[in-house]
Parts: structure tokens; sequence; C-alpha cells
């Protein structure tokens, strides 16, 4: 689809009468202020705290962005701790192309770019603490590192002004049936919280456990034989299931301590505690009443407590917040997965542990990662120039530190078992300090200049990789690494008459490889991760052409997009080896157009919304894979749409229907996983949700709910949750 076509789209779609509220949609709250620091040019969404209420069955905060445009969420079930975000240009395996925040506090995971420890760190927020959530779409803020390039997630939860009191309890049961799984699966949370306001001071305390099952996250399979179930995998070749793995089970509790205080009627000084804690146990099932040593990747135990801290110090136009994360306790075990027992010439010892005899413990191995975590400190201050200027100044700085290990242990069920002999070690650091300016100019009336600048410097270091196995003893200290580059932003804003405004975005940015894809070496199973100390930091380019419609009771939005990344990283499968390695890709592009549209008290009693996105996302330069030119990025749908209708007959009742639907993606550079719908293919699909509203009395309310309710069976590498049923109640003081 050309630039073209999708411009005379746009004029066609928003001729259509359409309509906007009287809230300015572009206005963020950065810890609850109502006016920005740096006002944002560029496409924005939201959703309060009533709609989720209404529209959303919501057990985790990552579910109530699930209607937002473009944005689709990698949650595979109830618990899941690997959730990443995805966006109008980026995929799933790009969790380091978007920025996640809660009252400041980076929640987004910055030591990968990966769906696996690279995904936000969602846990540390619940639902029932939400104010608001606000998106921005593009790295049009000079604000904001080059991890914007796909979005940035800004997540305002609530302080009391008065004695308040919260005590909820909701449920969740999962119908699952493929191959030879046939299981019904509950899901419990109970949540409460406490505030007070004290004058200047206020304090609110919250608890949530979370006790979850899931389906198979995978599956085992075999390419010969009989045994099992015959299937072909996302290639096209005959395979056998075995069986099911990564059925997990979770026991999570999150906690949360936010102290705020007024210095003066502008001045905040807040600080803000999060723990959480994480059991976890991953079990099998075997379709052919025997085991492989496949399956003992598939079995495993994680325990897990991490730590965060925000202080921060707010002004009517100005503030400073420093944040802290650090992995407390981070660990998963596993039984052995050598196919032999022996000692080798390079002194590794190799302990042999099948099952089923493992069910009962034995040798494994133990994967930690204490001590890993990231800070950050940001100062940001703005100041009104007249009356038609302002501008916005800002300085930053982050630390992101790895320290992983895995090690041999005589018994994998038993996390005080004394750890053995290294296997392998990751360690290494990033920083970076950047100084940033944004001038708002206000050149005529109804017409806005932003420009904007970010200076980043960038240094990587302290990179030590150790593998010891059967052929390899070895210790390398990896090379230091160092960047510098300035990332110019662009805006310029018309407002065509009192209900219609153009807008012009224009956005360099540069994101810097993490620490996990620098220095990180991860097994699972038999699949080595590689990292490559030698990755160059992928620059994009951006632009954005969007026409908004606003009126009483809605909002319309078209925006033309296109972006254009230079050395793209992007992680691939080596099947010949199997070996996955990170590559700078020469040059990836990804146009399209995004439609969102909302319209509230349709005939008194009706809202709806609807968001529609079409990218042509390609790799468009690759010497090392030509045969990758011209091929759809991986995991970047070509469309994507969602629907939300919300019928509220009176205020105490409301009911909602939603729709999400995605086509056919793909995990691979080259397009060739031809087979979606097998595990580790990614398959169109499309869901329907319900959720009804009671609120029984000012202090009481319970829901019921459906996800999936047409039970599509799809895969996004991993198979999904099929049908689902929830309820739960709230009360409120």
């Amino acid at each position: 689809m050309s630039f073209v076509s999708y411009a005379a789209l746009a004029v066609a779609v928003l001729a259509t009468p359409a309509y906007a509220g009287d809230e300015d949609q572009r206005t963020i709250i950065v810890n609850a202020q109502a006016t920005a620091i740096a006002t944002p040019a560029a496409s924005t969404a939201s959703v309060d705290a009533a709609t989720i209420a209404a529209q959303v069955n919501a057990v985790s905060v990552e579910d109530t962005l699930k209607y937002l445009p473009s944005l689709i969420i990698r949650k595979r079930h109830i618990g899941d701790n690997y959730a990443p975000i995805a966006t109008r240009t980026s995929g799933l395996g790009s969790s380091a192309r978007s920025l996640i925040y809660a009252d400041g506090a980076l929640l987004s995971a910055l030591i990968g770019n990966n769906n696996g420890n690279g995904s936000p760190r969602w846990s540390l927020v619940t639902p029932a603490e939400i104010e608001r959530v606000d998106v921005i779409y593009g790295p049009f803020s000079a604000a904001y590192a080059g991890n914007s390039i796909g979005t940035v997630v800004n997540i305002t939860t609530r302080m009391p002004d008065k004695l308040e009191a919260r005590l909820s309890a909701q449920t969740n049961i999962q119908t699952y049936s493929y191959y030879g799984t046939d299981q019904t699966l509950p899901t419990a949370q109970f949540s409460g919280s406490l505030g007070q306001r004290f004058g200047r001071f206020s304090v609110l305390l919250s608890a949530t456990r979370t006790t979850a099952n899931s389906q198979p996250v995978s599956f085992i399979t075999a390419t010969g034989g009989t045994a099992g179930y015959a299937d072909v995998n996302r290639t096209g070749a005959a395979i056998r299931v075995l069986g099911a793995g990564g059925i997990e089970h979770h026991v999570q509790d999150t906690y949360k301590a936010k102290f705020a205080y007024d210095l003066t009627p502008s001045v905040q000084a807040r600080y803000v505690l999060g723990i959480w804690r994480d059991d976890t146990q991953g079990g099998v099932q075997t379709y052919t009443q025997s085991y492989t040593t496949a399956f003992n990747s598939a079995l495993y135990a994680r325990d897990a407590l991490h730590l965060s801290h925000a202080l921060s110090l707010t002004g009517r136009d100005w503030q400073v917040i420093g944040t802290l994360y650090r992995y407390e306790r981070d660990a998963q075990n596993n039984p052995s997965p050598d196919a032999s027992s022996g000692i080798a010439s390079t002194g590794f010892i190799a302990t042999r542990n099948d099952l089923p005899g493992a069910f009962t413990g034995g040798a494994g191995t133990m994967a930690r990662q204490e001590g890993t975590g990231w800070a950050t400190l940001d100062v940001r201050i703005a100041r009104n120039w007249g009356a038609g200027q302002r501008i916005s100044i800002g300085a930053h700085f982050d630390r992101t530190t790895l320290n992983a290990a895995t090690y041999s242990i005589a018994n994998w069920l038993d996390n005080s078992s004394a750890v053995g002999q290294l296997r392998s070690a990751s360690r290494g650091n990033t920083r970076t300090f950047a100084l940033w300016a944004q001038d708002e100019i206000r050149l005529a009336s109804g017409v806005k200049l932003t420009l904007g600048g970010r200076q980043e410097w960038w240094r990587a270091y302290g990179g030590v990789n150790t593998t010891l196995s059967s052929t390899i003893n070895a210790t390398l200290v990896q090379p230091e690494r160092s960047f510098a580059g300035f990332s110019p932003k662009a805006a310029l804003e018309y407002r065509l008459a009192s209900q219609w405004n153009a807008r012009l975005s224009a956005g360099q940015a540069f994101r810097m490889p993490t620490v996990g894809e620098l220095y990180q070496t991860v097994t699972t199973g038999t699949l080595l991760a590689n990292p490559n100390p030698g990755l160059l930091p992928e620059r994009a380019r951006s632009l954005e052409l969007a026409l908004e419609h606003k009126a009483l009771h809605g909002s319309a939005r078209i925006a033309l997009f296109n972006e254009v990344v230079d050395n793209a990283l992007i992680s691939q499968l080596n099947s010949a080896t199997n070996t996955t390695y990170v590559q700078n890709v020469e040059r990836t592009r990804a146009r399209g157009v995004e439609i969102a549209a909302e319209r509230r008290d349709i005939l008194g009693a009706f809202d709806l919304q609807a968001t529609l996105t079409h990218a042509a996302a390609i790799t468009s330069r690759n010497s090392i894979l030509p045969s990758a030119q011209g091929k759809l990025l991986p995991s970047v749908p070509r469309w994507k749409a969602s629907a939300v209708v919300t019928w509220h007959p009176t205020p105490r009742f409301s009911l909602s229907a939603a729709a999400r639907y995605s086509s056919r993606n793909y995990a691979t550079l080259d397009n060739s996983d031809i087979i979606g719908n097998t595990y580790q293919g990614f398959n169109k699909y499309f869901v329907i949700d319900l959720r009804a509203l009671f609120r029984v009395t000012d202090h009481f309310e319970a829901s019921l709910g459906v996800d999936n309710l047409n039970n599509d069976k799809y895969f996004l590498f991993h198979p999904f949750p099929q049908r689902s049923f929830a309820a739960g109640v709230d009360w409120r003081m």
C-alpha cells in the first residue's frame, strides 16, 4: 500500500463526521500533574480507571492496554512474567523499543531486547491502583531516550485525599484443549489497600496475591517415529508432538508502599516502594507414557524477589526523580540437561538425570541473576517565555547491570542446595548520560512549531563471559564500547478549524544495544543464545502525519507513519547450530496508517471505540541474508484492529463487548516459517471478549466476563489462552 494510497484513505475516513472530547488527549500526566513538562508532539492514546473497570477483564496492568491503537501485549496467561509489548512498527522480540513507566519509575527491563528477561516488570503495578494510562507513539519527544522508537507508556497511580480502604477478589477459569492436553485451569487474585491523608502527608499501602495455573507454553516434538500426535512444524516439515511443557503454577505477591508530602502547595516529595515475589512451578505432560531429554528444559522451578524504589520531588513545572530496580533473588532450577554422565577433558562434569526419575529431584542446574538491575535519574524543568513560547530542558542518567550465572546443583528441587561447578556466567554494564531540550513556539493563531534535540553519551563496559562445557573451558573479557549521538526532533501543528488539527512530526532516535544483547549467554535446553559485543546502536528516522477531529462526545484520528531503521537489532535462530544471535540488519522500513475513533453517549446509552492499523514493515537491505529483503519483519503483522462497544443503560450497570484481530505474521527475517498455526508459528487471530459491571451500591461492585468467547486456538510462538470466564467483587470504603 503506497503512501499516496494511505493519504487517500485518510481523506475518505476523515470526511466522515467524527467527535472528540473536550479533554486534550495530548496532555500527559506525570506524577499526577495535569500539565506535562514536555508535551509530546505525537499521536497519543489514553485510558482511565472508569473505562478500565467498564471494559476490561483486567487481572494485571498490561491487560488495560489491549484495546488501544496498534498495541499487542504477548501475555500468554495470567501470571506470565514475560509479556513484551509490540507497537506499530516493532514486534514482540523488540522489548527495548518501548519505555514503560509507573509514576516515573522505569518498568521496562532494558537489560535485554527480547520476550524473556527483557519484558517489562508489569507486576509492580496492579489495575486497582491505576488512575490513568497514557501512551505516546513514536520517538518525537526529546524528553525520552531512543527506546521510545515504538512507544512510551506512562502509568499514573492514585494517592488518597481522605481515609480509604479497598478489598477485591476475582477468579478466572480457562478451559484448554489441544493435542492430548485437556484441562480446566483456575486462577484467583486477592488484593487490598489502605490509605489516608494527614494534612500535607498522604500514604497508600497495598498488597496483591495471585495464584494462577496456565496452559502449556511449549510442546515437546520429534522429527521421526510414530509416537504422539502427527503435525507439521512452522517450516512445513512433519513432526510428532510427544508432550506438553511449561505448564505453570504461579504464586505471586505484590506489595506497594507510597508516601507523599506536600512541601508547599505546588511542591510534592514522593517515595514509592514496590516488592514483587514469584514462586513458579513449570510442569510437563507426556502423550506417550515415556519421556525424552527434551522434556527437561520444560520442567522447572522459579523463585524471585525484586525490589523497586522511586524517589521524586515535583513542582508545577519541574521534576527530579531517581529510581532503582534490583533483583534481590532470582533463580530458575531445571533437571540436568546433560545427555550422558562423565568427566570431559575440559574438566566439565556431566550428570544425566532423566524423567520420570527427575520428578523427585536429583542433579540439575540453577540459573541465577541476583544483582541484576538498573538505576535512573532524571531532571526536568519547563518555563513559559511570554504568551507564545514554552521551553523544556532536562538531563538523564541510567545504568544497567547484568549479573547472570548458571551452576550445577545436586538437587534441582532444593533451592538451598549448594551450587557446584559454574557452567556459564555473563556480566556487564551499560551507562547513558543525556541532555535534552524542547521548544514549543506559537508562530500564529492555531500554528505551533516544536523543535527539540537530545544528545546522548553511551558506554558499555565490564563485559565478561565464562563457559564450561564438554568442549569449552574459557573466560573471555569483552571489549568496552562507547557511542555519542544527537537526535533532532521537529513538529508543526496547524489548527484547521475549531474541531480539526493537523500535525507533521519528525524525529531521529538512537536505540543503544542492551547489556544482554552485548554480553549475556543463555542456554534453554539445547538452545544457545549467544551475545554479540560488536553490535552497533540502531538509528531510527521516523515521520508521522496526523489529522485529528474533536467535538463534544468523541474523537477521531488518522496517522500516516513512516520509519526507517539503520542497523536494526534483530535476534534470529541458526537452525544448523541451534543457536540464536543478535545481528545488525542494515536497514528496515515500516510505513502504514493508524485510525482511531471513539464516540460517547450514542443514543444516550452507548460508547463506541475502534482502531485499525495497516503496516508494511519489511527488511529493505540485508547483505548477510539477501532472501530477507522485501519480507515482513518478525511479529509485525500487516493488519491489527480492535473495537469496543459499551452499553450503560443506568449509572450502575454496563455491558461491554470487545474484539481484537491480528493478521498472520512471521518469526523469521526471511519469512521461511510458512505455517502459522503450530507451535513456534505466528498465526492470525480474532478474539471476542465480554464484560458486565454491576455497581450494587456506592461501595460495592461485581463483575462477570469472558475472554476469547469464540475460543480461537492460536499461536504467537507459544499456544495462547482459550476461552476463559472471569468474575470479581470489589468493596470500597
